[in-house]
């Protein structure tokens, strides 16, 4: 393992020659730049008293992209050198063509960090985090006699990246992850469930195995276990809901934040495209993007394309005021890059993602919104979901939720998913928290095959008329 800081233009490649190469591939382009990254990471799971794998990843590579009106080539490798980039250029010129195009200005520049540049890896000794897994284990076992089965991980990353344009400018970008997760069974009367808790985000790793605060993600994970292993049949039916805050963003990540990416809404297959500067939602609800939050796992100091992060205010007091834009997008629809161009690794090619994406609370308690139920639904914890972006329907299972009736929480319930669409779900937001929390860090965001890391946030909301999917009466 190498602690070696990633200087491709030192070590690889003469910078001369790369700028040479970059700017014979992007002759009559409209934009474009060369990606070169470093990534390392390492994987521990503990699972049934003992360390079941262990893994350790050193990869880089490059990607060089040409620009032209809709239209992007692109190539990359894993060989940095000078003869690889040019067989790169010579591929992703293909798609430019002959003609005269004007290239983009140059995003500008930060000297803003958001997150610290130390290797997370390096910075902890493998023993201890070893030792730490087997004391979690000890430990959850320790809390209750129904536990049956303990899964324990940690996670650490480092990703350097350097952005090279045309003009002989150079963005840098050292991005630490790492993340602690525990899961706990339990068992009672030959009945079995189970619950998990973790988080962490662009910050050492020494504070994620510090007990208190492993142990608290412990305890949650047992808790959320303990809950569900008394939980009844979910009904099913239409009812108001009411969503805990913090990780059930997540719903508002998928069923609006997908929508509100620029691709989908310049090609006109979001149920928001067409409807800037109409009402989306109810009044009272706003709706961002941030990736200029401290340390969190969604920020970025720059994104994929060297754009500085921002902070997207997307829907305003219910009006749709933004999208999320990389530059070509942008560029294509008049608009200004957002910060959002993100890309999973050299070999992908960026395309607008969400960061750190929350709705802003309001002015109610939590106690007086779930008060306000009847007969409802009051749905803790969110687990897998998926959406269709053409229309925004979603569908989203709940890892904690409980009935209400007469505004009373009652027994929990197990099975319940609920389902609907963005769009319909805004309007129908009753009650605003005054709870805003965003996620413990634990978010991944996939769209077309890509992968990359996000955060949610949202205060406690009342939805009223949401479709709830179960088994029970």
């Amino acid at each position: 393992m190498t602690d070696a800081p990633f200087r491709p233009f030192e070590t690889h490649l003469d910078r001369g020659c790369a700028l040479a190469e970059l700017r014979a591939a992007l002759a009559g382009a409209d934009d474009g730049e060369l990606f070169l990254e470093r990534r390392r990471s390492e994987g521990l799971l503990f699972d049934d008293g003992r360390i079941k794998t262990a893994s350790y990843d050193n990869s880089e590579g490059f990607g060089l992209r040409a620009v032209r009106g809709e239209v992007a080539g692109y190539a990359h490798g894993t060989d940095i050198s000078e003869a690889a980039l040019k067989r790169a250029g010579e591929t992703a010129r293909l798609a430019v063509g002959d003609g005269g195009g004007t290239m983009a200005d140059a995003p500008a520049r930060t000297n803003r960090r958001l997150y610290t540049d130390a290797d997370p890896i390096a910075g902890t000794d493998f023993p201890v985090k070893v030792e730490t897994l087997s004391e979690i284990d000890a430990f959850v076992r320790g809390l209750d006699p129904r536990v049956v089965q303990v899964t324990a991980s940690i996670a650490a990353s480092c990703q350097e990246v350097a952005i090279l344009r045309e003009d002989d400018s150079l963005v840098t970008d050292i991005r630490p992850m790492t993340r602690v997760n525990v899961s706990v069974i339990v068992e009672q009367d030959g009945r079995r469930e189970s619950g998990s808790a973790g988080g962490g985000g662009r910050i050492a790793l020494d504070g994620l195995l510090d007990p208190a605060d492993w142990q608290a993600k412990a305890r949650e994970a047992l808790r959320i276990a303990l809950v569900n292993l008394r939980a009844e049949p979910a009904p099913a039916g239409v009812f108001d809901i009411v969503l805990g805050p913090g990780w059930p963003g997540i719903l508002l990540h998928e069923a609006v934040g997908h929508g509100l990416e620029g691709d989908f809404n310049r090609k006109g297959t979001s149920a928001f495209a067409g409807l800037m500067g109409r009402r989306v939602a109810a009044p009272g609800v706003t709706v961002l993007d941030d990736g200029t939050i401290p340390d969190r796992r969604g920020s970025l100091t720059v994104d994929d394309e060297g754009t500085p992060s921002g902070r997207n205010v997307l829907i305003e007091d219910g009006i749709l005021t933004g999208y999320m834009q990389d530059r070509q997008n942008a560029r294509l629809m008049g608009a200004a890059p957002t910060g959002n161009g993100r890309r999973e690794s050299y070999a992908h090619l960026p395309m607008p993602r969400m960061t750190n994406t929350y709705m802003l609370g309001g002015d109610a308690t939590p106690g007086e919104l779930v008060a306000e139920l009847k007969d409802g639904i009051y749905a803790v914890g969110f687990g897998g979901g998926q959406v269709d972006i053409t229309n925004g329907k979603f569908v989203f299972s709940c890892t904690e939720a409980y009935r209400v009736r007469d505004g009373k929480v009652g027994a929990p319930v197990k099975g319940a998913t609920l389902i609907g669409d963005g769009a319909t779900a805004l309007m129908q937001i009753r009650g605003i928290g005054n709870d805003m929390a965003l996620d413990p860090g634990m978010g991944n965001c996939g769209k077309q095959g890509q992968w990359v890391p996000v955060g949610v946030g949202l205060p406690t909301l009342l939805i009223g008329g949401l479709t709830v999917g179960g088994s029970g009466g």
